[in-house]
């Protein structure tokens, strides 16, 4: 698919709404909003522009700036949005123009999240690789879905001069290359029903689900007056599984920012038991892909399963919302049974959906000596 011509240029936050709603799924990360939370960075819409001056292709640029130079590592976290695989061989005329637009910006650098996905693995698959001691990682498993296009993407970029960047357990330096989906309608665009979800799930998640109604938890969405709420418990859990949590100015940016570009990009869930908060998640959605993006969970009435309540309402929400995609984030690759990394597979795998690894992140260097050193300086920070 030839863009012939196109030519890259700032565009408008309306400009670049206009192009999100017109497509039926782009990610969270890459609207306008995003930028808003992330206001540490600078920022900016671009847009690919053909011959009749339309926008046909869009990405939200971040800045991270170089210390003490005047010169910025120039992100497009998850994106850009281009037909990468309708692109063919003529990829290059898609990428050029945004290197030379970035370059005249004083980007030393571009970094890249192709938003294409080149393999799938199944729930069945996944759960008889983790059982099989014989395997260490998720790649070694032959996928039930290889796509040959998309793997030819990478062909591409290597031949343009990106650098895939390296990952460690299957996390890379940025956005996770290996997710989990939950589909939500059939291959053939036909959405499930709630049952067919349902009956996808393995027994533990079903019995969880019976269980948290049985006891009479009770799930609500929340406004933002009820972000502290959530933020207790999230804090609580961060306490319990040992990551840092992020503070709670960051959840009311996040609300503030995705619900101010549509009121429906952001919610929150609340499940309470007797009138306790027993766990909270957000959830988001653009277009046809609806996103799990933060959970939290109290240590106390855990056999009242108020996380497994609070998914099935996600995913029943996000079905009649008309969601094709329920996505449950990221994973890592390993399937070595002391890792702890193991058990998010294991929880998400109960869900019936499938792993799948994107195209990862990918690097330019536009000016090779400051590249290198803001690598250096990066990995010395860690």
């Amino acid at each position: 698919m030839s863009p012939s011509p196109v030519t890259v240029r700032t565009i408008t936050r309306e400009e670049h709404l206009d192009f999100v709603a017109g497509r039926p799924s782009v990610s969270f990360l890459q609207t306008p909003a995003w930028a808003q939370v992330k206001a540490e960075w600078g920022s900016e819409s671009v847009g690919w522009i053909d011959a009749s001056g339309q926008v046909v292709g869009a990405a939200l640029v971040l800045y991270r700036q170089v210390p003490k130079v005047r010169r910025y590592l120039a992100y497009l976290p998850e994106g850009p949005v281009l037909p990468w695989v309708d692109a063919g061989a003529d990829l290059g005329a898609w990428l050029e123009p945004l290197a030379a637009h970035l370059k005249a910006k004083k980007a030393f650098g571009i970094r890249m999240g192709p938003p294409v996905v080149t393999r799938r693995w199944h729930a069945a698959t996944v759960k008889a690789a983790v059982a099989d001691p014989a395997l260490g990682t998720l790649g070694e498993v032959p996928a039930d879905v290889n796509d040959a296009a998309a793997l030819a993407v990478a062909d591409r970029l290597q031949d343009l001069g990106w650098r895939r960047l390296a990952t460690e357990g299957g996390f890379s330096a940025g956005q996770p290359q290996y997710n989990f989906w939950l589909p939500l309608a059939d291959a053939d665009g036909t959405p499930r029903t709630e049952e067919q979800v349902l009956a996808g799930m393995n027994q533990l998640w079903r019995r969880n689900i019976r269980k948290a109604a049985k006891a009479g938890v009770d799930v609500t969405l929340g406004g933002r007056d009820d972000l502290e709420a959530f933020h207790r418990v999230y804090v609580e859990t961060a306490e319990r599984d040992h990551f840092t949590p992020r503070p709670l100015s960051y959840f009311l940016t996040m609300w503030d920012a995705l619900t101010g570009e549509d009121p429906d990009r952001m919610r929150l869930y609340l499940a309470h038991h007797e009138g306790d908060l027993v766990a909270a998640t957000t959830l988001v959605r653009v277009g046809t892909h609806a996103w799990y993006s933060y959970g939290a969970s109290t240590s106390a009435k855990r056999e009242v399963r108020g996380s497994n309540a609070v998914q099935w309402q996600m995913m029943r929400d996000a079905l009649a919302a008309g969601a094709t995609v329920y996505d449950l984030r990221g994973i890592t690759d390993t399937l070595d049974p002391d890792d702890p990394h193991v058990g998010l597979i294991q929880f998400k795998v109960g869900t019936g959906g499938e792993a799948v690894e994107y195209l990862g992140e990918w690097d330019l260097p536009l000016n090779r000596p400051l590249y290198a050193a803001f690598t250096a300086y990066m990995r010395r920070r860690g």
